[in-house]
C-alpha cells in the first residue's frame, strides 16, 4: 500500500506516518523499485498497533522502546512482555481514574436533574 492509502485507512497523516518511521515507532517500511514506501502486511500491523496503543495513552517513548526491543529479536521477549505489562497497569490506573470522574459527572448531572424536576413541580404548583 502507498503512504496515502495507509494514511486514509488509518486516518493518520502521511507526515505522521513518516515521523513514526523516522523515530523508530515503525520499523523501516519496504520501498518500491522507484523508492516509494510500499507498506506490506507487517508494516500495516505496526501502524495498527501504534495507533491502538497511542489511543490507549501509551507514550511514544514506551512504544519506541518496544519497537527497538522487537527488532533485536527473541532474546528480548521477557523485556517486551514486562514493558506491555507495565503499560497495561498504567492503563488500568487511568481507566479507574476516568471511571471515578465519570461517576462524579453522573452524580452532578443527577443533582441538576433533581433540581430541575423540583423547580418544574414548584412552577406547576405541586
Amino acid at each position: 500500500m502507498t503512504i496515502s492509502e495507509v494514511s486514509r485507512k488509518y486516518e493518520l497523516s502521511a507526515d505522521t506516518l513518516r515521523y513514526y518511521e523516522r523515530i523508530g515507532l515503525i520499523p523501516p517500511v519496504p520501498r518500491s523499485s522507484s523508492g516509494l514506501r510500499d507498506y506490506d502486511a507487517a508494516s500495516l500491523g505496526w501502524v495498527e498497533l501504534i495507533k491502538c496503543m497511542r489511543a490507549a495513552g501509551v507514550s511514544i517513548e514506551a512504544l519506541i522502546e518496544y519497537s527497538r526491543l522487537f527488532q533485536r529479536g527473541e532474546e528480548t521477549m521477557e523485556e517486551r512482555k514486562a514493558l506491555l505489562v507495565e503499560q497495561r497497569r498504567q492503563l488500568l490506573t487511568r481507566m479507574e481514574d476516568m471511571q471515578r470522574s465519570l461517576d462524579r459527572l453522573d452524580q452532578k448531572i443527577a443533582n441538576y436533574e433533581q433540581g430541575l424536576a423540583r423547580k418544574d413541580r414548584e412552577l406547576r404548583g405541586r
